[in-house]
């Protein structure tokens, strides 16, 4: 009995310390963040529309009439004289007691589930309410990663990544039972705070684990396939429970996940521990100031911000035009959503043999021209292709600008990554919250088309700058390390358990156990 409790504690062990398992957490924990940032997108518009519309038919219920008593009321009026009248010329007798024929009334929209709109008007304002909402989760993220990034360097990853699954908890619950514009603001912002927390401590302990870049690379883009899965799962996975059971369901099922999440940090990543860096990294002053990684950082940014732009203005977009029913709303981000999945899978390790930064020009070209022609689907069928586009594309840029962020602190940098992967957070972050809040604004004024057309060109005006990352300079003592295959650098990786530095035949150092 001894030896078996001995043989689970070593398991335990050397589970806790695989690099595997650590990236199955990551894994898991993008997948929880972005299926709750996605499953919003089909529901919101669609609930606060009709939250607006049950408002205003409440108050013109409750306001008085002008006229105290109906003109209708006087067509039942029976008079005691002879009220025939016989017009001149002609033997047709009308008698005003006959009632009066009804007013016809407008041939009613074709119903479904999405209640088509009964006003164009109103549903055009909600473009500017969807679109702050939307904005809320990433402005408030951006506002904490410069504080995330050199607090992971202190107290190291894992407490972060916890805390932010505590936080993503919370504001998961607010969603499902919160029933006013207001508290899902709040819902939807807290979730900012969490989600800076959770992707990044997690991509900096990814990097700290996997110090080759080849490695790394394949991790990193492992790791944004739970993204893309949340992506993929989180509108549909909306959409069709909102219509057929109802807006809190999703919410309570994306609860119930986030605390098996929870579990399993604690189990394996220990949080109450803190492991800081070794060595102190470059301030976070001056990765911004680096040429290199601010068109990397840029790349992410105005990639991303195309598909932010579609939450918040294609389902409505589509309610207008296609007269989309609920669950529809939301499918029609599934074609960007696999192909999402099947670009970052793809060019996670492919990007490294083709060159990173040709990977991301072709990946900013398609997504512009992808976005270009989005408006010109006449249905739900019309958006596969284009929308395809866009995900496979921003896979692309994705895979690739993630590492390279990585290996533009290697090359040029202290090797220590919690600043730069709050970097590029806050590109992402950026991405998510111009996109929602200027796209609606840009939606309303000018309209959908001008805006998809506006992001397009951007998009294909930004991506020549990707050449400069094709050699970027660096330290010379670093290119010699990096160059040299039968050198791996002396970079402090962490474990649950002890801690080890790669290119070290070292065993690692376990604590101590009472």
């Amino acid at each position: 009995m001894g030896r078996l409790e001995c043989n689970f504690l070593k398991w335990l062990r050397e589970e806790r310390q695989s690099r595997k398992l650590i990236l199955f957490i990551v894994f898991v924990a993008l997948l929880l963040d972005n299926m709750l940032l996605t499953v919003v997108v089909p529901i919101i518009p669609s609930y606060l529309y009709n939250l607006d519309e049950s408002a205003a038919a409440v108050f013109k219920n409750n306001t008085p009439s002008q006229q105290q008593v109906p003109p209708e009321a006087f067509h039942s009026i029976i008079s005691l004289y002879d009220n025939t009248v016989r017009s001149s010329g002609t033997n047709v007798t009308v008698r005003s007691t006959d009632p009066v024929p009804p007013t016809p009334t407008a041939p009613e929209l074709p119903q479904n589930s999405s209640d088509c709109p009964k006003s164009t008007k109103n549903l055009l304002n909600e473009n500017v309410k969807v679109g702050m909402l939307f904005a809320s989760k990433a402005t408030l993220q951006l506002i904490t990663n410069p504080f995330i990034g050199p607090l992971t360097n202190r107290i190291g990853y894992q407490l972060p990544i916890f805390t932010g699954f505590c936080i993503m908890f919370i504001s998961t619950i607010m969603f499902a039972f919160s029933s006013s514009y207001a508290l899902l603001f709040l819902a939807r912002s807290l979730q900012g705070v969490g989600s800076s927390c959770s992707s990044v401590a997690g991509m900096g302990l990814l990097a700290s684990v996997y110090t080759d870049d080849e490695e790394r690379g394949q991790a990193i883009g492992i790791a944004l396939g739970g993204l893309a899965l949340g992506v993929l799962v989180g509108p549909p996975f909306g959409s069709v429970l909102y219509d057929f059971v109802g807006k809190t369901a999703p919410f309570l099922i994306l609860a119930f996940l986030a605390v098996f999440d929870g579990a399993l940090q604690l189990f394996v990543l220990q949080p109450t521990k803190m492991e800081p860096e070794s060595q102190k990294g470059t301030s976070l002053l001056t990765l911004i100031k680096d040429p290199y990684i601010l068109i990397a950082a840029g790349a992410i940014c105005f990639g991303n911000m195309a598909i932010a732009m579609l939450e918040p203005t294609l389902p409505i977009w589509m309610m207008e035009t296609m007269c989309a029913r609920k669950w529809q709303l939301g499918v029609a981000f599934l074609p960007a959503s696999i192909s999402y999945l099947i670009g970052t899978h793809i060019f996670g390790t492919l990007a490294h043999k083709m060159g990173r930064w040709l990977c991301a020009l072709i990946g900013m070209v398609v997504v512009g021209i992808s976005v270009i022609c989005v408006p010109f689907a006449k249905d739900i069928y019309g958006l596969i292709i284009p929308n395809f586009g866009i995900g496979f594309a921003i896979g692309m840029v994705d895979s690739s600008m993630m590492p390279i962020m990585g290996y533009l602190v290697d090359l040029r940098h202290v090797s220590v990554y919690g600043s730069v992967y709050a970097i590029a957070d806050v590109a992402f972050c950026m991405g998510f919250a111009l996109g929602p809040s200027i796209g609606g604004s840009i939606a309303e004024n000018i309209g959908f088309v001008w805006l998809m057309t506006i992001i397009g060109i951007v998009d294909i005006a930004f991506a020549p700058l990707c050449i400069f990352l094709r050699n970027p300079p660096g330290q010379e003592e670093k290119i010699a390390i990096l160059m040299d295959t039968n050198c791996s650098m002396k970079t402090r990786s962490y474990s649950t358990q002890g801690t080890y530095y790669q290119g070290e035949d070292t065993e690692p150092e376990y604590d101590d156990y009472d």
